[in-house]
């Protein structure tokens, strides 16, 4: 098994591995060249979109900077937005819904590392995430590894989401916690 294939798995894999070296010299490569494009070049601003995300590049809207590990392995639905100075580390699946959007400086972090110090100088791991169709992500919110947030909910500014959060909620907090539902009968 390659070492991309352990990492996708969340299984521990080496970081270093050239295979993966490469892919994420090409996702900076590419978020350098978004950052530094034209605001009035929205054909080049685009193909950088296409070639940097797994699926969704065509609608997304990104305000630069944008920083990934790799960006192959975010699949966005129709017309995400990220705001400036999101950063996503994909190391395993990022799956974002449809209509989503993320305020200024949100972490979406799917890395994780060993709790054991002479571990963790050589593996790491991650786990997927997975954020469902129009969710709001408040400025500032920290997603970690393995949370899936439900569709339609609201994450507060600053937020730290270090567990599942249901469908049609406002959660907020560190950690987060629900706030309150949005329509009677769901969630």
């Amino acid at each position: 098994m390659s070492e991309r294939a352990r990492m996708l798995a969340g299984d521990p894999y080496d970081a270093n591995d050239p295979e993966l070296v490469g892919l994420r010299q090409a996702a900076e490569a590419r978020c350098q060249a978004l950052a530094s494009s034209s605001p009035f070049d929205e054909a080049a601003r685009r193909a950088i979109l296409v070639a940097l995300f797994g699926r969704g590049g065509e609608t997304v809207g990104v305000h630069p900077p944008f920083w990934c590990d790799y960006g192959v392995h975010i699949e966005l639905g129709d017309r995400v937005f990220f705001n400036v100075n999101c950063v996503v580390l994909d190391v395993c699946p990022v799956r974002i819904g449809s209509g989503t959007m993320f305020g200024p400086g949100v972490q979406i972090l799917t890395a994780t590392h060993p709790l054991d110090a002479i571990e963790r100088r050589g593996r790491e791991s991650g786990r997927p995430i997975t954020i469902g169709d129009d969710v709001w992500v408040g400025g500032g919110a920290i997603i970690l590894p393995g949370v899936t947030v439900g569709a339609r909910s609201v994450v507060g500014a600053g937020s730290v989401v270090t567990r599942d959060v249901p469908d049609d909620v406002v959660v907020a907090g560190n950690p987060c916690r629900v706030i309150r539902r949005l329509w009677p009968g769901t969630a």
